[in-house]
């Protein structure tokens, strides 16, 4: 029932942005949902199994920007200035997200453990959840080896991709660092533009 998760993730986000996680009750996200508490628990099966699947899907939804940033440009360079401003915008916007890349967990937010949780759901999507969560240090890895897909183009060793690597973690950790500390004027793309100007990319 993908309809009634989706319907139930978003009354449980939506909950968040008004009350801390501790007094978000399950009865509420579901009456929100528009279904009852019984489908919402066969879904994620306790209040830790909805914080780690609304969790997992925000972090999906932050990579799937970093993809669709990837694409916007023909330049390799304007592609990775998109990623990073997406980060930024992503983190502004979202605070499950600035969590996640920062690893700076308010008492407003659920904070799931990050390792995997013994799961015993019939619910694919749930299974997902309750595997690992990814760190921001995952976060830094799989933005990055995006980037290097994207960048470096298919069938391209990965031995011809280590300058390349690195300039696209460079980025990500520029990004990264503007989250906690926001840049003045210019912004992060004056800065990834001054960082990748003698880098290989």
């Amino acid at each position: 029932m993908p309809a009634a998760r989706e319907s139930l993730l978003d009354a449980a986000y939506t909950a968040l942005a008004r009350r801390p996680w501790a007094a978000v009750r399950m009865v509420d996200v579901a009456a929100a949902a528009g279904v009852s508490r019984q489908t919402l628990y066969n879904e994620f099966g306790s209040k830790e199994g909805l914080a780690r699947a609304l969790v997992r899907r925000e972090a999906d939804g932050y990579l799937a920007g970093v993809d669709r940033a990837l694409g916007t440009h023909s330049d390799p360079r304007e592609r990775l200035m998109a990623a990073a401003e997406w980060t930024i915008v992503a983190a502004r916007e979202n605070a499950l997200v600035r969590a996640m890349l920062t690893g700076c967990w308010s008492q407003w937010l659920p904070s799931p453990t990050l390792t995997a949780v013994p799961s015993s759901s019939a619910v694919p999507a749930q299974r997902r959840a309750d595997g690992a969560l990814p760190s921001p240090g995952d976060f830094v890895a799989q933005v990055r080896d995006r980037a290097v897909a994207v960048l470096a183009g298919p069938g391209v060793p990965s031995s011809d991709t280590t300058d390349l690597a690195r300039s696209c973690e460079l980025v990500v950790r520029l990004a990264l660092s503007c989250v906690a500390a926001p840049p003045g004027d210019g912004g992060v793309t004056d800065l990834v533009r001054g960082a990748l100007h003698r880098q290989p990319v």
